[in-house]
């Protein structure tokens, strides 16, 4: 299997799982301000991946690195989306990253 890559769209607000050139799946966020009214948080509240190809591991490679990029950006973490809850559950390395 060819090998994937993420990028960070800032524009679109999301990150992109692209393979061969090819978006096979998005984690959607927007900013949110923070109890002290920065935007700090990273609300993700949509992970979407390609139907012919889930099952494949896409999905935790997507959040990972979007995790890991919230992480370097100084930002925490808001998970309305059920799987980033859920990795960030699966995951405690993560759970530092709640907001």
């Amino acid at each position: 299997m060819p090998p994937t890559d993420v990028t960070h769209n800032t524009a679109e607000t999301r990150y992109e799982l692209h393979r061969d050139g090819a978006e096979i799946g998005v984690a959607d966020y927007r900013l949110v301000d923070g109890a002290d009214g920065a935007a700090g948080i990273a609300e993700f509240h949509h992970t979407l991946i390609d139907p012919g190809e889930r099952g494949q591991g896409h999905a935790e490679r997507l959040v990972q690195a979007a995790l890991d990029d919230v992480r370097a950006r100084g930002l925490r973490v808001k998970a309305t989306c059920w799987y980033v809850d859920q990795f960030i559950v699966e995951h405690p390395a993560y759970a530092d990253l709640r907001a």
